[in-house]
């Protein structure tokens, strides 16, 4: 069950009230006011003032290229968004970092579980049906390539590559405290499964 959305600004309240915290590339002072983490000392800022405003500041990297991850280590710099209460800073954090207050919130109470890369590719089925082929030791490397934090994904991995099998950048201990909210990754996405298919296709039998 995902967290109420009462009980997600009531965590970021309480959060912001105990000093700045930092969630992926973003620093959160007790004002409510975010900003790039490279950026905590600057003082020449865009300013901006809206919730939804970060939507656009979420959308293009500093080189104005389309970021289709929202958690690549690629955040634009040069702004900060100046918030006035803890309803608006969950909007905000939905835009930069979908989902990932609720999750961290439903982890720390053993609400979610995380799933087996084996178990989210069983689910396939059409055109992506033959990622259920790719190799243990292909599947690892894949994932160190496309889901390390310097140029990939800033998620801490939880989930295993099979029930026995961990996966090569899996975190088991997940850091507690007030200093850091985790990007979570519970289950493998999307694009990582699309990564798997031409892998996996090398795997067909010969015609």
């Amino acid at each position: 069950m995902s967290p109420s959305p009462s009980r997600l600004t009531s965590f970021l309240n309480d959060l912001c009230q105990r000093g700045p915290w930092r969630i992926g590339q973003i620093t959160v002072r007790p004002d409510f006011s975010l900003r790039h983490a490279d950026d905590a000392t600057s003082e020449h800022l865009i300013q901006h003032t809206r919730a939804t405003d970060a939507r656009e500041l979420a959308k293009y990297d500093d080189c104005g290229a389309y970021r289709p991850l929202k958690t690549a280590p690629n955040l634009r710099h040069g702004w900060e968004l100046r918030l006035t209460s803890p309803s608006d800073l969950r909007l905000a954090l939905d835009f930069f970092y979908p989902a990932a207050i609720g999750t961290w919130l439903a982890h720390e109470r053993g609400e979610i579980r995380p799933v087996p890369l084996r178990e989210t590719l069983g689910r396939q089925t059409g055109m992506y049906r033959v990622t259920q082929l790719i190799r243990d030791d292909q599947a690892a490397q894949l994932v160190e390539q496309t889901c390390n934090s310097a140029t990939g994904c800033l998620r801490r991995i939880l989930w295993p590559l099979a029930d026995a099998v961990p996966s090569p950048l899996t975190e088991s201990d997940v850091p507690g405290g007030t200093a850091e909210v985790p990007l979570l990754c519970m289950e493998a996405c999307n694009l990582l499964v699309a990564a798997a298919r031409p892998i996996a296709k090398t795997n067909l039998p010969a015609k």
